[in-house]
């Protein structure tokens, strides 16, 4: 049986750029997993039966969401651009059997605990094998292991030849194949509707490819409507100008990795007739670019293709993030966790890459990946923030992230919904990390 907990004698960053940090608090977690009450430790009785954790001179956050990731591998360098005929073997007689379904979870199990153990407390899940997400946000819900907040979308939804197809994705080539192809994910039990509009840098088989227009906008439109009369958000993989621009049109809700803008696609963002809430959120991913677009071939062992195809996206993207932040568009944080060089535990990159690509400061950055996630991804009334009422998602910093980034690389404690994990562990993968520290 869960036991209610007091925080005692900490420093509070409650994740609201509104609301200034406080000293010497004490936040009361209730046996449900909610915060009950904040205030200063000279003032704030503890219940007699809940545990109080001493944490003096440490830093108390909302735990971070990270709004794009994959759970089916776990940031060691990979490749799609293989031989079809070997990948088609490799789908059928080693993954979609019963051992390779159960091998496959069980390695989405441990990227999932990774993160959480990174203090990472929410993760949107943007394309995964067999419903294998939906099965792990049940099992999570069901209390049979502590696990992060998942939201998951099941497959991709992409066309003949496109992006993930034909195997980490839902084909259609209309746009009532595509409102099927939307009924069977739903069916599934996803949360959120994922698609392909362009192509992508994995699986491109030549330089051009990954933004390539590839979804029509009557088949987006399809997508958003079928997905809204449920209230489902839909996701947009989309890495070219052009394919922002039909996804928009199209009336997607979040755009995934991004590209420069135009008055067109600007104007769409901040107001966007045919989107569930009236305007589109873009999750930019630079971290997964950067590395493969930026280091030597020699120390990622990418192909020509791969690095030039990485350079063009990763260039257009950082143009659109800096766009975003000009003309205030709503804006999250992802990383596109599982891709080569992007793993579970290290979203602090990603921030710190942001703040050194546009003039957004630390507060700024810690409200994006916690707040403004939240609010993008519509869970704002359950986490995001430290607030009364809300789910005691939160991680606990020896330094204060504030004045350097780099803190959220050292959890000291995470709690998700309650369960207080004191001692975290992350198992790191050096050879990725030593590399990655050649660009940041």
């Amino acid at each position: 049986m869960k036991t209610g907990y007091a925080l005692k004698n900490c420093q509070v960053i409650y994740g609201d750029m509104r609301k200034k940090a406080d000293t010497n608090m004490t936040i009361l977690i209730n046996e449900q997993g909610l915060i009950l009450d904040i205030g200063k430790s000279n003032d704030l009785s503890v219940p007699s039966n809940y545990e109080t954790v001493d944490i003096s001179g440490k830093y108390v956050m909302p735990g971070l969401i990270n709004a794009h990731v994959h759970l089916f591998a776990d940031g060691k360098p990979f490749s799609l651009s293989v031989r079809e005929g070997v990948l088609n073997f490799a789908y059928h007689h080693i993954l979609d059997t019963k051992i390779g379904r159960s091998v496959l979870k069980k390695r989405m199990k441990k990227n999932a605990i990774t993160a959480l153990h990174a203090g990472v407390t929410t993760m949107r899940s943007v394309g995964e094998f067999f419903y294998q997400d939906v099965q792990l946000r049940d099992e999570i819900k069901a209390n049979e292991f502590v696990g992060p907040n998942l939201l998951v979308s099941g497959y991709f939804l992409s066309v003949t030849g496109g992006h993930g197809a034909p195997y980490l994705a839902l084909v259609g080539d209309s746009p009532w194949e595509a409102r099927k192809n939307v009924r069977i994910n739903v069916k599934n039990g996803v949360d959120l509707i994922k698609i392909c509009v362009t192509g992508g840098v994995t699986d491109a088989k030549m330089v051009g490819e990954a933004g390539r227009l590839q979804m029509t906008e009557e088949e987006v439109a399809a997508i958003c409507k079928e997905a809204h009369k449920l209230g489902m958000l839909v996701a947009a993989h989309v890495e070219s100008t052009e394919g922002v621009r039909i996804a928009l049109r199209g009336g997607v809700d979040t755009i995934e990795h991004g590209a420069e803008m135009d008055e067109e696609i600007i104007t769409l963002y901040k107001k966007n007739p045919n989107a569930l809430k009236g305007y589109t959120a873009l999750i930019p991913t630079l971290q997964a670019g950067y590395p493969s677009a930026k280091l030597d071939r020699s120390l990622t062992k990418v192909s020509e293709t791969v690095k030039e195809n990485s350079r063009l996206v990763y260039d257009s993207m950082l143009k659109g993030v800096q766009q975003a932040v000009k003309y205030d568009i709503k804006m999250g944080i992802g990383t596109d966790a599982a891709m080569p060089f992007v793993t579970h535990y290290d979203i602090w990159r990603e921030l710190d890459h942001l703040m050194r690509q546009t003039n957004l400061n630390p507060i700024q950055l810690i409200e994006k990946v916690t707040k403004v996630n939240a609010e993008i991804l519509g869970i704002d009334d359950l986490t995001g923030t430290i607030e009364l009422g809300k789910q005691a998602d939160l991680i606990v910093l020896d330094q204060n992230p504030l004045d350097n980034l780099k803190a959220l690389a050292d959890i000291s404690m995470v709690m998700v919904k309650g369960n207080l994990i004191k001692a975290p562990a992350v198992k790191k993968m050096k050879e990725v990390d030593e590399l990655l520290d050649l660009v940041w």
